[in-house]
């Protein structure tokens, strides 16, 4: 006999099958914690190349556009630029934007796209053309139709390189900050050195700071650009040293504090952040360190952090947690406050996630006594 009157038996059923997901969060960590995921998808399961590498995202008018290099291999002469736009959800076919081809028989590979869409403006995409990082040189092409097509490519002036991996931060003056390093050998050592470049004019005319770190000592490159109030600006930067290197400014990136270490770990490998409108510092990463006697560490998993003062950093979200390679984040905050994160999948395909930033386990503000 049901001992629950017909009329109650809805709600029987209802709280039943609340208890019941209630349990599952409970039992499973791993369903709460992915919450936040709005979207995770492959931009695309079939192309011309069998391998690509560092991809860049951004915003436009009409949609996100991603970007990253695709060919045989890294440092082979067909890798090109390739670019895919978000139209109605779907991803469209990967396009080649940019190559290294500059006669009949000079081909060069092309390497670290980076894009910028300038408000109210057109979407510039930049990056590098060479044999290597330490030979290359910087290029730019911009789009006043969202991505559809593009530019003949402009070389930047010697001594130029543009964001060199990770997106450049526009200023209330008008200066357009670009992150960017370099990689050299001197004595038979190896130098990694990051530098500020600036333009206010979108490209046509520059300024670089001075070297940030000796690059010896302190090896870094890849910087991020974060933002905080009454100009105060923070880099994080990839390193040789196990940790990301971090360096401030209180003069709008005028001038640069000495570059020390932070407690956040780094395999040498790359990684991104940005800063949210409610003030927050996100960053994309892989939480690991370099393997004694190899080139670098693990790139998995890849994990997501936050911060209210770029010092203290809490690990949120891991976006991936399976043995492989997942790489080299690209990550922005669109108008309605979602972040879009791109990064390398097993050098196989291009991964595009959604978050929904307020739905992350932190506080909804920071601590204004931190700033």
């Amino acid at each position: 006999m049901n001992r629950f009157p017909l009329a109650l038996r809805p709600y029987a059923i209802i709280t039943g099958f609340l208890l019941l997901l209630s349990f599952l969060l409970v039992s499973n960590p791993c369903l709460a914690q992915q919450e936040p995921v709005l979207v995770s998808e492959p931009i695309y399961t079939e192309a011309a190349f069998p391998s690509c590498h560092a991809s860049t995202v951004a915003i436009t008018p009409v949609g996100p556009v991603a970007a990253w290099f695709g060919g045989t291999r890294e440092k082979d002469p067909d890798v090109e630029i390739y670019l895919s736009r978000r139209v109605d959800s779907q991803w469209t076919s990967p396009i080649s934007v940019a190559n290294g081809v500059k006669d009949e028989s000079t081909r060069y590979p092309c390497w670290n796209p980076v894009l910028f869409q300038v408000p109210a403006g057109p979407l510039l995409l930049f990056y590098k053309v060479g044999p290597s990082p330490q030979s290359w040189w910087g290029e730019m092409k911009t789009s006043e139709d969202h991505g559809v097509t593009w530019s003949q490519a402009h070389r930047l002036p010697d001594g130029i390189l543009g964001p060199i991996k990770n997106k450049p931060v526009l200023l209330d003056d008008g200066r357009l900050l670009c992150p960017t390093s370099v990689e050299f050998q001197k004595d038979g050592q190896d130098f990694w050195q990051v530098f500020i470049e600036s333009t206010s004019d979108l490209g046509k005319t520059w300024q670089r700071s001075k070297a940030l770190c000796d690059g010896l000592k302190v090896q870094a490159i890849q910087p991020s650009i974060l933002t905080y109030p009454n100009g105060k600006l923070q880099l994080l930067c990839r390193s040789r040293q196990d940790h990301l290197m971090s360096c401030w400014s209180t003069d709008s990136g005028k001038t640069w504090q000495a570059m020390e270490p932070t407690f956040i770990p780094n395999p040498n490998s790359g990684t991104d952040a940005v800063t949210l409108t409610n003030g927050h510092q996100l960053l994309v990463y892989n939480p690991t360190t370099t393997v004694e006697g190899k080139w670098g560490g693990p790139r998995s998993p890849l994990s997501v952090a936050v911060s209210h003062d770029g010092k203290q950093w809490q690990k949120v979200l891991d976006l991936e947690t399976q043995p492989g390679e997942y790489s080299y984040p690209a990550v922005v905050q669109a108008q309605d406050g979602r972040v879009h994160i791109t990064y390398t999948y097993q050098r196989k395909t291009i991964q595009y996630v959604v978050l929904d930033p307020n739905k992350l386990p932190i506080p909804a503000t920071p601590e204004k006594s931190q700033q």
